[in-house]
């Protein structure tokens, strides 16, 4: 598929203006039966950004076509038996999908043909999971804090690598072939290891409670953490200095990520209603996207200013797919 046309970065003086104009789209999956059954846990777009995957607390995998809101454009992948923690696409195939389960195990799906390519056994609830900016690696974590090195595209998982302390999300660093992998903790660091033999190489004080998501920038200049000190804290990649931090999040951050052009930042959390969108550069917030329940899960559009997030009664939430130009 040709990438899309270049599109320009709106100045931070004019941000709130123009993003506050867009329209939100909901998506309602059928499957939602009343409040809290159809919970969103996790929400990830394909590197194109033409489909965006969910995936819930009552074990429906769908992707969605964001341009289509009705569920009959959508595709539910069937197979999984327990809540769907957490999906990731291969970077470098527009169509695979990986999800991990509270069932014990990652399933990597065709999502053109509908199908399970392949299932792999964990040996433990899944909660995690990171895929290399080459797709030749898979890192799942489990809810005991062991971790599954996978090598794709033969799916075979290595021997699993206990933690000595709660980990709660990975991260590769852009590297190919992939050397470096990033760690979130419960006692609020992240560590900056070797991978696949994670010894540790540096590590981030980044909170002071746990820490429990993270995204790098686009460009991989800076390093975004999310901790349940309702904090955000910006790292400069280049000699891992914390240039600011962003206090506005009510409660625990969730989730965290960067627009398409590394400008601006936005976090998810369970607790308080709003999403807080901030310059990067200054550090400012500069427009409030507003919500009628805590937002958990966020996550930009890969070249677009579309922000796509979970929480709200409905299902998924997009502002701009539907009639957005930017």
């Amino acid at each position: 598929m040709a990438p899309p046309p270049p599109r320009r970065s709106i100045p931070k003086d004019r941000f709130s203006a123009i993003f506050s104009s867009l329209k939100t789209q909901t998506y309602h999956d059928p499957a939602s039966r009343g409040p809290g059954s159809h919970t969103i846990r996790t929400i990830a777009w394909n590197p194109t950004g033409h489909l965006i995957a969910t995936g819930s607390a009552d074990r429906t995998l769908r992707i969605w076509n964001p341009e289509k809101p009705q569920v009959k454009n959508s595709t539910e992948l069937r197979g999984h038996t327990g809540a769907i923690e957490r999906v990731a696409w291969n970077p470098v195939k527009e169509a695979e999908l990986a999800s991990v389960s509270s069932d014990g195990t990652c399933k990597f799906w065709d999502v053109r043909s509908k199908t399970c390519v392949e299932t792999v056994q964990l040996g433990g609830e899944g909660l995690t999971i990171s895929w290399s900016a080459d797709g030749s690696a898979v890192l799942v974590g489990r809810k005991d804090d062991t971790l599954i090195p996978i090598s794709v595209p033969t799916y075979s998982a290595s021997s699993p690598l206990p933690q000595a302390t709660q980990t709660n999300q990975t991260l590769f660093a852009p590297s190919t072939p992939p050397n470096t992998i990033l760690l979130t903790t419960g006692t609020g660091s992240v560590v900056i290891a070797t991978y696949p033999t994670l010894t540790p190489l540096h590590t981030l004080y980044a909170h002071t409670s746990s820490c429990s998501t993270l995204a790098l920038s686009p460009s991989g200049r800076y390093l975004a953490t999310g901790g349940s000190d309702a904090l955000i804290t910006l790292w400069d990649t280049t000699d891992w200095v914390c240039r600011r931090t962003l206090g506005a999040m009510v409660g625990s951050v969730r989730s965290v990520g960067f627009s398409w052009d590394g400008g601006y930042v936005v976090g998810g959390s369970d607790e308080g209603n709003g999403l807080e969108i901030a310059h990067v550069e200054t550090g400012e917030y500069v427009c409030k996207v507003e919500t009628s329940a805590p937002a958990t899960c966020v996550a930009w559009h890969p070249t677009r200013y579309w922000l796509a997030y979970s929480g709200d009664a409905g299902g998924l939430k997009i502002v701009g797919a539907v009639g957005g130009a930017l």
